[in-house]
């Protein structure tokens, strides 16, 4: 189950990262990120920290289910699950980045407007790309039970928590305004029906 799931990672970080950005780059010269802002113990600076710690944990699992021994291996019906569900989130994870099209991006430019896509997936979750990461490292935590992979969930959610409420959410509502906040008062944050925002938190981001 370790290499089957180490596999899998390595796929989805060079299809969601590297092929994503080369494609990018190709289409219209722009690889899709952004620096954040590297001020210690700032919102961006959390949400980048978070981010890097959960990608490097999730690398780190596997290998370490590999090279140690002593790993308890799941049993084989939840070894199967677990990579069924790396398999699906990796698979939202690119249909939701290609239903971005040139909107896609990787931080936040507060002096850049792109698109508001509403359309496909984002009819029904405003941050299905989040979602699909988040299945494929839940799966992993069924194929790889550790407490690596176990810390590299909890640190992907915090990260996304810091990313998606206190930087994406407000620099949204700031942007496109009421088309934004009438879209998220109808859309769940990263599940359908659930965090979607209202009058009285339009301003923050949050609920």
């Amino acid at each position: 189950m370790a290499l089957a799931a180490l596999v899998l990672y390595l796929l989805g970080l060079a299809l969601a990262f590297g092929v994503r950005t080369l494609a990018a780059w190709r289409r219209t010269g722009d690889t899709g990120f952004r620096r954040p802002d590297t001020t210690a113990f700032t919102a961006p600076w959390w949400g980048s920290v978070l981010f890097a710690g959960a990608l490097a944990l999730g690398l780190a699992a596997p290998v370490a289910a590999l090279f140690d021994p002593a790993t308890a291996a799941p049993p084989r019906s939840a070894g199967v699950v677990g990579l069924a569900l790396m398999l699906l989130g990796l698979a939202l994870v690119l249909v939701s980045q290609a239903a971005m099209g040139a909107s896609w991006r990787i931080g936040v430019d507060e002096n850049e407007r792109t698109e508001l896509v509403t359309r496909g997936i984002f009819a029904l979750v405003r941050n299905p790309v989040f979602t699909g990461m988040g299945v494929l490292l839940a799966g992993q935590v069924l194929a790889v039970p550790s407490a690596v992979s176990a810390a590299a969930l909890a640190a992907f959610v915090a990260a996304v928590q810091v990313q998606v409420r206190a930087i994406e959410e407000p620099y949204l509502v700031r942007t496109h305004g009421a088309a934004y906040t009438g879209y998220a008062a109808r859309t769940g944050r990263f599940l359908p029906g659930i965090g979607r925002l209202t009058d009285r938190n339009t301003t923050t981001g949050s609920r």
